[in-house]
């Protein structure tokens, strides 16, 4: 877990979690007797997911269940460490021009993917083309790369990228998962049969998906290209990968407790207390970079287009207390628009909509909610102060459904009536494509501080496949802001930058934080070991997994 301290105390954590910092990359220890080996050549290893896959290539949609398993079989143009400093992975070098907005790389010339494609400068212009446009849907890929204008092929490992700004975060997202590079061949297919069996050059390939049942992989016998961060070269140590689609929390862990599981994510908080007991169980938590988990407020329309009804909401939230009670201390709670492993996180913003219900009372009482009705809730020109959040039960673990609803019981207490509408994962995307909403649950993994930029800037209002600007918030200041810290390499600058940018978002009151995202991963220990988390994103990378000698 990030070592970012929490903004109230929390109880301890498990004695066996693997506590890690966010310049420190991950190596699970062994448990049990016996060292690491290299698995024997039938090895199956399950592990099991929580949510399921709408389509497994990263460039569509862009949600993270598909960077999870895409770095699995997905190798990137460049690598990220724990750090954040970039190294070579597909690329070898490359050179940005004077101005920013020039990127030329040069590509390996030894790389195939898995349907016998060349690595070529080609799959890269390929690649990036195929992320920007507008047929792929892609909410993530395609919204990290707004500034793309154009890739010239100069030879077969020359790639000439043109942007159409200075971006200091390209190379930064050029390393995740969801920007992984796929065969140009595949890339030609049809969209639904390339979601069903994307091509990459990674240590597995895709050999069946059973939609909302399970996504089987077999190791790459020729994969050669293994990043900065792995533990060794060469093929993966296991030869078959059974990625189960386990949604019910109490299912999934069953599974691991059984052993018909080898490892799962999406822990679930409720029984971290028993797995911790367990000799054979170990478990890690990182936290990962981005906009943390949050309700994010639609400016756009009544009634937080007010800004003291904003205000007066985020006041009426105990979260901390909600955290605690249904998460067990396993999260780390966010204070502000970054999570605290995001660089350039400023702690300023932590604690400036604590619980207050008397400045919550003053606030609505000055935006005229003066009256309350029977049942408590304020009331204007006759109108009740609703709330109306859509709301996917299916989307979120059990305690973020416990959490929200404890939400809106304070903010009942306030004169809030908030109205959790459950609905289908399409029903509530749609309404969230349209604003026809007023609470949103959100969050944005990434590796840069960039994310303000996505969540909060007037150009991410319209939809890319997916409306990230789910606020609605318009501010020319702030894009300006968000642009500069685009065209300058000083770290510095763009520190300074980037507080100005955290200060309007909260001065706005544009999101209600509730806790950092996390990598929460349980292996079977006695009987595998080496499963690390890859640096980008903090997620599950199993090619250095090996299995322990029972000796």
């Amino acid at each position: 877990m990030s070592t970012a301290r929490p903004l109230k105390p929390h109880p301890p954590l498990p004695r066996i979690l693997a506590v890690l910092t966010a310049g420190a990359m991950l190596a699970t220890a062994v448990s049990g007797c016996g060292g690491p080996a290299a698995a024997s050549g039938t090895d199956t290893f399950v592990f099991a997911t929580g949510k399921d896959i709408s389509c497994l290539d990263p460039h569509v949609d862009g949600d993270m269940p598909q960077a999870s398993i895409a770095a699995n079989y997905l190798d990137s143009l460049v690598s990220q460490d724990s750090g954040g400093a970039i190294h070579p992975w597909l690329a070898t070098a490359w050179s940005v021009s004077g101005d920013g907005l020039t990127y030329t790389f040069t590509v390996r010339d030894d790389v195939w993917f898995t349907d016998g494609t060349k690595l070529t400068a080609e799959a890269v212009k390929a690649n990036l083309d195929h992320m920007v446009d507008p047929n792929t849907q892609s909410g993530t890929a395609g919204g990290y790369l707004k500034p793309y204008e154009s890739t010239q092929v100069v030879d077969p490992t020359t790639a000439v990228v043109t942007l159409n700004r200075p971006y200091a975060a390209f190379l930064e997202v050029l390393a995740q998962p969801f920007l992984g590079i796929q065969s140009p061949a595949a890339l030609k297919r049809p969209q639904v049969e390339n979601c069903h069996s994307p091509v990459g050059s990674g240590p597995y390939k895709i050999l069946d998906y059973v939609p909302q049942s399970k996504v089987t992989l077999v190791r790459n016998e020729d994969y050669n290209s293994a990043p900065p961060f792995a533990q060794h070269d060469g093929p993966a140590h296991i030869e078959k990968i059974e990625w189960r689609i386990v949604p019910e929390d109490s299912t999934r862990y069953g599974l691991l407790r059984a052993g018909q599981a080898d490892a799962l994510d999406l822990m679930p908080s409720v029984h971290f207390a028993e797995a911790e007991a367990d000799a054979n169980v170990e478990l890690t938590l990182r936290d990962r970079p981005g906009n943390p988990t949050n309700l994010i407020l639609n400016t756009t329309r009544a009634p937080f287009d007010d800004l003291n009804v904003r205000k007066a909401f985020l006041h009426s939230a105990y979260v901390d207390a909600g955290i605690n009670s249904v998460y067990f201390g396993t999260v780390t709670r966010a204070g502000g628009p970054l999570s605290s492993t995001t660089g350039f996180y400023s702690p300023d913003f932590e604690h400036v909509y604590d619980p207050d219900p008397a400045e919550a009372a003053r606030l609505l009482d000055d935006a005229g909610w003066t009256e309350h009705d029977a049942e408590g809730y304020r009331v204007k020109d006759g109108e009740r102060l609703r709330v109306h959040f859509p709301y996917t039960p299916g989307a979120w673990p059990a305690a973020h459904q416990a959490l929200v609803t404890q939400i809106q019981a304070t903010a009942k207490q306030a004169g809030f009536e908030v109205l959790i509408e459950n609905g289908d994962a399409a029903t509530v995307s749609e309404l969230g494509n349209t604003f026809e909403y007023d609470l949103r649950a959100d969050y944005w993994n990434t590796n840069t501080a960039d994310v303000l930029r996505i969540v909060f800037s007037s150009e991410y209002t319209e939809s890319a496949g997916f409306v990230a600007n789910g606020s609605g918030f318009r501010n020319p200041g702030l894009d300006s802001i968000l642009n500069a810290a685009l065209a300058t390499d000083d770290a510095a600058v763009r520190k300074d930058l980037y507080h100005q940018a955290q200060q309007i978002v909260s001065d706005h009151a544009l999101q209600l934080p509730l806790y950092n995202q996390a990598s929460q991963v349980a292996l079977r220990s006695d009987r595998w070991t080496n499963l690390t988390l890859e640096p980008s994103l903090s997620l599950p990378y199993l090619y250095d997994v090996t299995a322990v000698d029972p000796q």
